[in-house]
């Protein structure tokens, strides 16, 4: 008998997706009009704690967004971490602009210590701005991500911003629900606390609209800007004047409706996750040369992805995927090749490399769809026991 197929991550579609979009299709507000975009970004801002929330089309574009509302200009530079999906750093191009690398903590976040190291000894203020003394450019911004749904060590790079006067910007696309239940940011989620954050909604994420992003900030004027940009720049709706070079960024009718029942069962999906996560931890954790990387203690995470470690010298990463894949029909991946070793960044600055390039050499992403049953689960924990 053929083994059944365990993706990696993939939508669960068990609450009011279909009610919803074919009531959008009924109404024949399919497209950016409809009220329904207006009441996803409502709900949104209210499940955040945020005044107000702008939909896009994707996270790339929020974070597009993010960079252009922010103010990062052509030739400046901004902090990114070098172990991230690579979205999270293009948009820093797309504003002409350019990436300084940090390498990653055991979090898999940002190094708050690489990112403050530099900061330090490679960079001088001049009337209250921060310029990379190596080339001269103004640092205007920094981009943090929020790896798997872990939380980066926003204590440290909040107070870091504001005395190296950076915009903050925050990756909160595979961390929707993830928040702080310790210290002075108890209670704040993902993607709140720095001056603007980003949501994503793609297939994998734990709320999806097939496709799709939410912007949230704390400066009002930035999330209107961003409105606006990403509808055209339209001055006015009738006359069709444009007051700047706009963006078709906006999320449609049909896939509000579908975010609409998922953000109904995200907190259903979160205990699920952890539930798996705790699965996976008791019977790997210490294992046949495995660990399985810990969320932080001080938050709840939203554990959007689980990373089992190959502490064994033992076991190859890709051997090991494939052996899964191929014989096991199981779905794992390895994290993202480091972005300052990509073609497009090859001459950037990167500093504090080391854990990321061994996180990137021996993490392996385990099954995590939140409608993945414990029996599958036994089935991959099962496999990886008997490698």
């Amino acid at each position: 008998m053929e083994k059944k197929f365990i993706p990696l991550s993939v939508p669960n579609f068990s609450g009011k997706e279909k009610e919803y979009v074919n009531d959008a299709v009924v109404s024949e507000w399919v497209s950016t009009g409809g009220s329904l975009v207006g009441e996803f970004e409502k709900k949104l801002a209210e499940y955040t704690g945020m005044p107000t929330a702008v939909a896009c089309n994707s996270g790339t574009s929020g974070l597009h967004l993010a960079q252009m509302v922010a103010g990062v200009a052509p030739g400046d530079e901004v902090l990114a971490p070098a172990l991230t999906f690579i979205a999270a750093v293009n948009p820093i191009r797309y504003v002409f602009a350019e990436p300084v690398f940090i390498g990653c903590d055991d979090t898999l976040c940002m190094d708050p210590d690489a990112a403050e190291a530099f900061l330090r000894d490679s960079c001088e203020m001049r009337d209250g701005k921060c310029y990379n003394k190596k080339t001269g450019k103004h640092v205007s911004a920094m981009v943090v991500v929020h790896v798997f749904g872990n939380m980066a060590a926003m204590e440290r790079f909040v107070p870091m911003a504001k005395q190296y006067g950076l915009v903050l910007i925050e990756d909160a696309t595979e961390a929707l629900g993830t928040y702080y239940t310790e210290g002075e940011l108890k209670g704040k989620m993902a993607g709140t606390i720095g001056d603007v954050g980003v949501y994503s909604f793609n297939g994998n994420k734990i709320v999806t609209t097939g496709a799709g992003g939410m912007l949230v900030s704390n400066h009002p004027d930035w999330a209107e800007r961003a409105r606006y940009l990403s509808t055209q720049a339209k001055d006015d709706l009738v006359q069709f004047y444009h007051g700047a070079v706009g963006y078709n960024y906006r999320l449609t009718n049909v896939q509000a409706a579908m975010g609409l029942a998922q953000m109904e069962q995200l907190e259903g999906f979160i205990a699920h996750k952890m539930e798996l996560y705790k699965f996976y931890k008791n019977a790997l954790d210490g294992k046949n040369g495995y660990r399985i990387l810990p969320f932080r203690t001080d938050i709840r995470s939203n554990h959007w992805f689980f990373s089992l470690y190959l502490e064994d010298a033992r076991h190859d990463r890709d051997t090991l995927i494939h052996k899964l894949s191929d014989e096991e029909k199981i779905q794992t991946r390895p994290v993202w090749a480091l972005i300052n070793e990509q073609k497009p960044y090859v001459d950037n600055e990167a500093h504090g490399m080391e854990k990321a390039e061994d996180y990137r050499a021996k993490i392996v992403n385990l099954p995590c769809s939140t409608n993945l049953s414990l029996e599958d689960a036994q089935r991959v924990v099962d496999a990886l026991l008997a490698y």
